[in-house]
């Protein structure tokens, strides 16, 4: 059986680490068994389980503190995840072997590490030599919404990285509980924009001397038509649940389970998103 990991990544701020948090808690109500790892140099607390932390291997307290390294936050954050590039042994003895893992990995909020650096392309064919098939899921604040330019800049980085990393990917709305009920009611028209609907909003709220710009960025992106968004409610258990099905379906897990009879399915009335032959 293969071994499976989501790679978690977008901005600082939308919200990754309570995506972990968030799927870990799913996934134990549901017995499957996930390790989270976490990938963030400069990380200060998370709330979920953690079975690898980069922090034992190199933290970027310890780059910035390097008095021939001068390096500051953000460059000592790169410096942190090339240093685990070029140490992968101690990924690989902290993930052990086991058949059928399945990997959350919390990534650091650097999007020029998804967007134009090779760093993040490399770790994922380590990955995938050691035979863990990879899933991307980029998430992106919802709270964009009230500003569309922004919301466009965010489609527009998912979109990069999407070209970059080459993985399947599922991009992911979070916050929606935080949106406000007119917002909420306006949701759907944002999970899969259209060209018009894009340079409608950007007409009315962007500088008209901007316009070609604008509108040749909403013609790149429909052009694609790689960019949708699934929306994510963490208060929301059906909301959860339909994400990591999709999940599932893009990483094919069910498709590598053992098929069950009826007496595996006994006592087992939700198994939307279940691995098909793991129970507790």
């Amino acid at each position: 059986m293969p071994r499976y990991a989501q790679l978690v990544m977008g901005p600082a701020g939308a919200g990754k680490s309570t995506y972990v948090h968030t799927v870990e808690q799913h996934y134990n109500v549901l017995h499957r068994k996930v390790h989270c790892i976490n990938l963030d140099p400069a990380a200060e607390f998370f709330r979920y389980e953690v079975q690898c932390d980069i922090r034992e291997l190199i933290s970027v307290d310890d780059v910035m503190e390097d008095s021939e390294l001068k390096f500051g936050p953000n460059g000592g954050l790169v410096f942190c995840m090339e240093y685990l590039i070029n140490n992968t042994e101690w990924l690989d003895e902290c993930l052990g072997a086991v058949d059928d893992d399945y990997f959350i990995i919390d990534c650091p909020g650097q999007i020029e590490l998804y967007t134009h650096m090779d760093t993040m392309s490399r770790f994922i064919k380590t990955l995938e030599s050691w035979g863990i098939r990879v899933c991307a899921v980029y998430l992106l604040d919802s709270q964009f919404l009230v500003e569309p330019s922004k919301f466009i800049a965010g489609m527009c980085s998912a979109l990069s990285a999407m070209v970059q990393l080459q993985l399947p990917h599922v991009n992911v709305l979070t916050k929606i509980d935080l949106l406000s009920a007119k917002d909420k009611d306006n949701l759907d028209r944002w999970l899969d924009p259209s060209q018009l609907t894009l340079e409608g909003i950007l007409t009315k709220t962007s500088n008209k001397r901007h316009a070609n710009l604008s509108n040749a960025l909403c013609r790149l992106l429909d052009d694609y038509s790689l960019v949708h968004f699934v929306p994510l409610n963490i208060e929301d258990e059906d909301s959860i649940g339909d994400l990591c099905l999709q999940i599932d379906l893009v990483l094919q897990i069910n498709e590598d389970a053992e098929p069950r009879g009826p007496a595996d399915l006994q006592d087992r009335d939700d198994t939307e998103s279940g691995f098909g032959d793991e129970t507790t």
